[in-house]
């Protein structure tokens, strides 16, 4: 079973960067698609970044493209978040995800929740003015 732990989250004025890393025990060989999801409160998760995995994919949700990067290091088998100009809006708990919710035809993974099996604890990032 493949377990998924994520670090970097914290406290950051308006306008801050942080970078979150997301370690795996193990990859799946089933597995694409990597991805950020956050979650603020009283609202739904819903995914921020995501990648497929050895490949040059990427996406992006709209509220901050422009502000992130995605990326991974295969040999470390770690997946970055690098958030800046960051926003009030932008606290949330953040998680880590892994899936192979990939769509050939489409070039492009799926960026729902039930597109990934694999799920870490989640790490807090609180913006404030």
């Amino acid at each position: 079973q493949a377990q998924l732990v994520e670090s970097g989250g914290g406290s950051v004025q308006v306008g801050g960067s942080l970078r979150l890393s997301c370690i795996t025990s193990i990859v799946p060989a089933n597995v694409h698609c990597m991805a950020w999801f956050r979650q603020a409160p009283g609202k739904e998760r819903e995914a921020v970044a995501i990648l497929r995995s050895g490949a040059a994919y990427t996406w992006y949700t709209d509220s901050m493209k422009g502000r992130l990067s995605i990326s991974e290091d295969l040999t470390k088998r770690t997946v970055y978040l690098q958030m800046n100009s960051l926003k009030l809006e932008d606290t949330a708990m953040y998680y880590c995800a892994m899936g192979n919710a990939w769509d050939p035809w489409g070039g492009r993974c799926g960026v729902r929740e039930s597109d990934f099996a694999y799920w870490g604890q989640g790490t807090q990032v609180t913006v404030s003015s």
